[in-house]
């Protein structure tokens, strides 16, 4: 499936920034639009629209008789502007922050003739821009599924992308390096243990868990390029629904959708604790709210790794509409 491309005309940015137009680069999986029910599916950081078949990064929960059924629904996955994909990208990243990319997709969707979405899922930085889509537009969808994610970018998140900021901005080899860091945020020590236990790389005279850091380093550096992630890595300090300067819970319980908030007990990134802050305030409020939690020693990561646990929670939401 080749991707496909639209365009968004007279785009200002919250930041006052006008774009006489700006293409949003898409992928459809699946049905056509208007016979089945639409799922949009949100990348993470250096993922992209492309989240099914041979090449999907999450072909194991999306496609034909997997648990989000391609035969049973329309796919729809759109790439974050200045990803990357097509070569596109952007000069000026602080022009833009999530909302902006949310209101982009919702106008995308416009665009496609989709006005209501059976599931709104991301992962990660995806997740945070799901939330976002959700606050502007609090009946779009039936489902809501952030998935180590979060609501906002909090002090933790602010940290590394100021780091990875400073790699990115001082490194003589940026994405290698910045790549190298973020694994450490992606992973947890238990999860190198198990899988390296400080064992030896005799071909290069390193340990294998470094030998393992500079394949992925050198693996980002080829397929990406260093200006898609500096707008990604701006983009995900940014995430924040409170920004209207209404607070969390008056905006999270307007928002119709049954959500369902999917968080891995390892995980150091996006952190277990503050999904269950989420659901104990607006719990209160909003009765339809429901966190679930992967146990995995692999960190933020798991929910790219442990894709039966991830099934296991999402069979009963995509099986719901037979």
């Amino acid at each position: 499936m080749e991707v496909q491309t639209l365009s968004i005309s007279n785009f200002k940015t919250h930041a006052g920034v006008s774009y006489d137009f700006i293409e949003l680069h898409y992928h459809q999986f699946g049905q056509a639009i208007g016979t089945a029910p639409v799922v949009l599916v949100n990348h993470s950081l250096t993922g992209d629209s492309i989240v099914c078949g041979p090449d999907g990064w999450w072909n194991e929960i999306i496609g034909e008789g997997q648990t989000i059924d391609t035969q049973r629904y329309t796919l729809l996955a759109f790439n974050v502007p200045g990803n990357g994909m097509l070569e596109q990208t952007f000069s000026t990243p602080e022009d833009f922050h999530t909302g902006d990319i949310a209101a982009l997709f919702l106008a995308g969707l416009k665009v496609l003739g989709v006005k209501k979405l059976y599931a709104l899922i991301g992962g990660s930085i995806g997740g945070g821009i799901a939330w976002e889509m959700a606050a502007l537009a609090p009946d779009l969808t039936k489902y809501l599924i952030p998935v180590a994610a979060d609501w906002k970018a909090n002090d933790w998140i602010i940290a590394n992308t100021f780091l990875q900021k400073r790699i990115l901005e001082n490194s003589k080899n940026p994405l290698e390096d910045a790549r190298i860091h973020a694994m450490l945020t992606y992973r947890t020590p238990q999860s190198f243990d198990y899988r390296f236990g400080r064992t030896r790389n005799e071909d290069f005279g390193i340990y294998n868990i470094e030998s393992w850091l500079l394949h992925h380093g050198n693996k980002l550096a080829q397929r990406f390029s260093l200006e898609a992630y500096v707008m990604m890595n701006h983009l995900l300090s940014t995430i924040n629904i409170e920004r209207s300067g209404r607070t969390a819970v008056e905006i999270i319980q307007t928002i119709s959708a049954d959500i369902h908030l999917i968080a891995i007990d390892s995980d150091l990134f996006f952190t277990a604790k503050e999904d269950q802050k989420t659901t104990e305030f607006v719990k209160p409020v909003k009765e339809n709210i429901f966190y679930h939690e992967l146990q995995s020693i692999h960190g933020h990561d798991a929910f790219l790794i442990e894709n039966d646990a991830v099934a296991q929670i999402l069979t009963p939401i995509f099986n719901s509409n037979k």
